[in-house]
């Protein structure tokens, strides 16, 4: 019997039984090109051994630890990369476990504890990422250009001391949601196809991002009222927002034949646009301008670009075209930068933030008062901030808002969702549903019109529906760790646990990234603890938890959130002392959240919590609305 020291490297495919059963033919194809011309030459390139292949992956070992890292970060890029041009429920995604330990070599094979270690540590690892023992981590060192996140100890199955683990997480090529159905159609068509990249705020200040993302929306949205005119929808477009990229493969991966991408400097009452129109075919320059102007000249400027492209591609436009281009959503520019602001803090659903945000809105609404996406703005704010104290804003206010929206622009999208969700917290369910139709239908890009409406699908217990638009506004906007927060519970409900953990590992990432760039906020912190309680990593979610009450001990929202840890942690007692604290504090609006929120599950049956839930009902009958959002 030998022995001997090894690097094991252990593979598996993600969801290999689901991309079976979707296309057994095409995935078998799929699996063997990608073992064929990624996995074999990148194994053997780094002088490793494939030990023996399974039905969804497979097991290497090598001399070398360093070779073992750096194959298998080789591997999760190039897969990344060639993931750009496959359909989603398509695409060949890979988890894999590395360990450094003694094993039992026979016949071949390879067997012991070391193989073990590495394949639990596989199953950790997230779709397209790598997870590594404390061994790896120390032996790699700094050899590699790669960072190490500390996971804390895990119990892993069948192995006698815990483990610590690591997860490595390169910046790789982010799959891209391409309207392949849209595409193809506008072609057909002989559409003009059109991507518009985020411009890059040349400020010299990361504050006044949300001025130079607002251009570029504007913009988007402008030309997307040209009937000729396929243009990339913001989120996918917003994919690429701060990356250096090579336009012919922006155009490439986008199915587009035009480019136009610029910059932004905004300092005082001046600004500086920059933008050039680029025909990826060839890389030759169709437009390039520059703008020196007041800032009360923006609207002229975006107005002026949406035409030069236009010019360019020699489309004609129709009168009612030509109309919706140059209708401005307000005269005032001061209340424009203060709605743009407003816009981008209210995306917190925290009460300091909010609040905050319905300030700007509100100010907005001050300097002119026919804005209608301020007054929206305001009643989106109101509603989220009943959260923490209903009796602050009334319904009735909320809904008067929403409806001098309305009146100003009945076809504004963001209005209709503000009203569906007042109605759906005043209980008038019917009625929101056909505000929340109705925005989707005008913009089915909204951020706002998505997570409403899955927040109401979800409160209706229709968690199929709910993970449906809850994934919707996570794609829309790449900083939202709200939904995934949903998304996790949703998941749970329906015992879908491979996605609940995917849901968990980008509620982490997007939450930690919360954190760094505004540490004083405490709702990326007690939102991140939810989703490290998910993950079972129980240290690191207390950790979170002690970083949210540091942050803001009197947020009920956060407590709430918080006794949502204990009770995934199975620290029940703790959870219902939470619970019953809070109880008295809460609206009723706030707490009728208990009714199907599955993190709570494991303190459902218990008789404290069975006699909060019989206050709960006698307070849901007491009241004009019977639900609520989180």
């Amino acid at each position: 019997m030998e022995r001997r020291l090894a690097a094991i490297l252990a593979i598996d495919i993600v969801g290999y039984g689901r991309l079976m059963g979707i296309d057994e033919s095409g995935t078998l194809s799929a699996v063997k090109t990608c073992r064929t011309e990624l996995l074999n030459p990148k194994i053997a390139q780094h002088r490793g051994r494939i030990v023996k292949l399974t039905g969804d992956g497979m097991l290497a070992e090598f001399s070398s630890i360093v070779n073992a890292v750096a194959c298998a970060d080789e591997v999760q890029r190039e897969a990344a990369q060639r993931n750009l041009s496959v359909l989603e429920d398509k695409r060949i995604e890979f988890r894999i476990g590395i360990h450094l330990g003694d094993v039992i070599v026979e016949e071949g094979d390879i067997f012991g504890d070391g193989v073990n270690v590495a394949a639990r540590l596989e199953a950790l690892a997230e779709p397209g990422g790598i997870a590594v023992s404390a061994t790896v981590k120390d032996h790699v060192g700094s050899r590699l250009d790669l960072s190490f996140e500390d996971r804390g100890e895990h119990r892993l199955k069948n192995i006698k001391e815990p483990v610590r683990v690591y997860m490595i997480s390169p910046q790789r090529a982010l799959p891209l949601k391409v309207n392949k159905a849209a595409l193809t159609a506008a072609r057909k068509k002989h559409k003009q196809l059109v991507a518009v990249l985020p411009f890059t705020n040349m400020s010299g200040d990361a504050e006044q991002e949300y001025f130079s993302d607002g251009i570029t929306e504007d913009i988007i949205t402008d030309l997307s009222k040209v009937s000729n005119l396929y243009v990339v929808a913001r989120n996918t477009a917003f994919t690429y927002k701060g990356k250096s990229v090579q336009v012919k493969q922006v155009a490439s991966e986008l199915g587009v034949d035009f480019v136009l991408e610029g910059s932004v400097r905004k300092v005082g009452q001046r600004v500086r646009i920059t933008g050039q129109l680029i025909d990826a075919r060839n890389g030759g320059h169709l437009w390039a301008d520059r703008f020196d102007r007041d800032l009360t000249d923006i609207f002229a400027i975006q107005d002026e670009i949406t035409h030069a492209i236009v010019d360019q591609l020699k489309i004609k436009l129709l009168p009612e075209e030509r109309q919706a281009i140059a209708a401005e959503p307000t005269s005032n520019v001061e209340a424009y930068t203060y709605y743009l602001r407003g816009r981008q803090l209210s995306h917190t659903w925290t009460r300091p933030y909010l609040l905050l945000a319905r300030r700007m809105f509100a100010t907005a609404v001050a300097l002119d008062p026919e804005y209608a996406r301020a007054y929206a703005g305001m009643a989106d704010c109101e509603s989220a901030l009943r959260d923490w104290h209903a009796g602050e804003f009334t319904l009735q206010g909320i809904l008067n808002l929403s409806a001098k929206a309305l009146a100003l622009d009945p076809n504004l999208a963001e209005a209709h969702a503000s009203r569906g969700l007042a109605l759906h917290q005043d209980g008038r369910d019917e009625e929101a549903l056909v505000e929340f139709e109705k925005a989707l239908a005008l913009e089915p890009d909204l951020y706002e019109a998505n997570f409403h409406y899955g927040r109401f699908l979800f409160m209706e217990g229709k968690f199929e529906g709910a993970i449906t638009f809850f994934t919707r506004a996570a794609e829309i906007r790449p900083d939202d760790y709200l939904s995934p927060i949903h998304l996790m519970s949703a998941c749970r409900s329906l015992g879908l646990e491979e996605e609940r953990a995917h849901w968990a590992r980008v509620c982490i990432e997007r939450a930690e990234e919360a954190l760094e760039r505004h540490p004083e906020n405490s709702g990326p912190a007690h939102r991140g603890a939810l989703a490290l309680a998910h993950m079972g990593d129980a240290e690191r979610a207390k950790e979170w938890v002690k970083r949210a009450q540091m942050i803001d001990p009197d947020d009920i929202v956060a407590q709430y959130n918080i006794a949502c840890v204990y009770a995934l942690l199975d620290e029940c007692d703790a959870a219902l002392d939470l619970l019953e604290e809070l109880l008295p504090q809460s609206s009723c609006y706030h707490i009728l959240w208990f009714k199907h929120d599955s993190d709570l599950d494991s303190v459902r049956d218990h008789p404290r919590f069975e006699k909060m839930l019989d206050a709960i009902a006698a307070c849901s009958a007491s009241l004009e609305y019977r639900v609520a959002s989180e």
